[in-house]
């Protein structure tokens, strides 16, 4: 019997998760939704979770509180230090600006089920493999499907006019499917009912309550630390020295902990210094927004084509790259490790 149900498991349909969001700092909830949406699948025999992908927002996004996209990426890193299958993705940041959250799903789909066709030339490519790429990649053949995860309040907001871009929702939620965690006595069932298009593709969502209530957010943390309050506990001990040592969000708290492994930090500013001159120039823009507000207005010549959430500009080579169906073919430009100096094209 035992061996018929390790048999079925093996024939779930794959997913890898995505939440995308702007992580400045990233909280233990963010890390949680993970292994929450993980268990229910699990649990349900419905999918087979087998990986993790945390995507912060390009800096561009403009958010009041917004740290640079490198020490968002360091502290993300610090974060998942115990983490054995959720995986930080740098390649939004690394775009010429804020990148339409569809995209980001196109791509990372895409990729994941073309590199499955390297097979035979993998082993050439070894040292291109990205990090966020899940380890049981190889163990199957069939396609991946990169679902987005996220909480309630992402799901709410598709009903603020104007916020959403109706074509962005259509292809997010019939061609990936969203994962949202919600409160215990939340209603998004409404929101899907209210919902012309959420209704249509209602077989795609899947709802999981969160039995166990976090309210700490990234803004509340900013905001005990600009107080000069304690955040211990709210946060990685690690992201919290990382925060203090680099003197983020206006800190004032005396109640930062040292108490840390030099090693790690160390780890996450190689991270740094490897990639600084790698990403555009950042962008300080101040209005005051909430993780699923849109975009703030940029400079003439930052401006983006419209202003709906989940729409911005792709850079040339990225709007070549993306304008593709999810799983279809894709041409992806990457950079050698630094013992090596050429660029390399894998057309997969």
């Amino acid at each position: 019997m035992s061996s018929f149900i390790e048999e079925t498991k093996c024939l779930l349909p794959r997913i890898t998760l995505i939440a995308c969001g702007c992580f400045s700092p990233p909280t233990p909830m963010h890390m949680r939704l993970f292994e929450i949406a993980r268990d229910h699948f699990e649990m349900a025999g419905t999918h087979k979770v087998i990986g993790g992908i945390i995507s912060p927002t390009h800096d561009s996004y403009g958010k009041k509180g917004l740290a640079p996209a490198l020490d968002r990426c360091a502290m993300v890193k610090l974060a998942l230090q115990s983490s054995n299958w959720i995986h930080l993705s740098d390649w939004e940041v690394r775009q010429s600006q804020w990148t339409r959250t569809t995209s980001v799903l196109q791509f990372h789909q895409n990729y994941i089920n073309n590199f499955m066709n390297l097979s035979s030339t993998r082993p050439k490519y070894e040292k291109l493999i990205h990090e966020w790429l899940p380890l049981a990649i190889g163990d199957r053949k069939d396609p991946v499907n990169v679902k987005l995860l996220c909480g309630a309040d992402l799901l709410e907001s598709f009903a603020v006019p104007g916020l959403w871009a109706e074509s962005d929702i259509e292809n997010i939620v019939a061609n990936h499917g969203l994962v949202v965690i919600t409160r215990s006595g939340s209603n998004p069932e409404k929101f899907i009912f209210e919902s012309d298009i959420l209704t249509k593709y209602q077989r795609n969502i899947t709802l999981i309550t969160n039995w166990v209530p976090n309210e700490v957010s990234s803004s509340m943390v900013r905001r005990l630390l600009g107080r000069g309050q304690s955040v211990k506990y709210l946060l990685d001990d690690l992201v919290l020295e990382y925060i203090r040592r680099h003197r983020l969000y206006n800190i004032t708290s005396k109640y930062i902990t040292d108490a840390v492994r030099p090693t790690q930090l160390i780890f996450n500013h190689a991270y740094m210094d490897n990639n600084k001159n790698d990403l555009n120039e950042q962008i300080t823009l101040e209005q005051d927004m909430d993780e699923s507000d849109s975009p703030s207005p940029l400079t003439a010549t930052q401006q983006l084509t419209t202003r709906v959430f989940c729409c911005g500009d792709t850079s040339p080579r990225g709007s070549k790259l993306l304008r593709l169906g999810p799983g279809q073919a894709v041409q992806v430009i990457t950079t050698m490790p630094s013992d090596e100096n050429s660029e390399v094209i894998m057309t997969f």
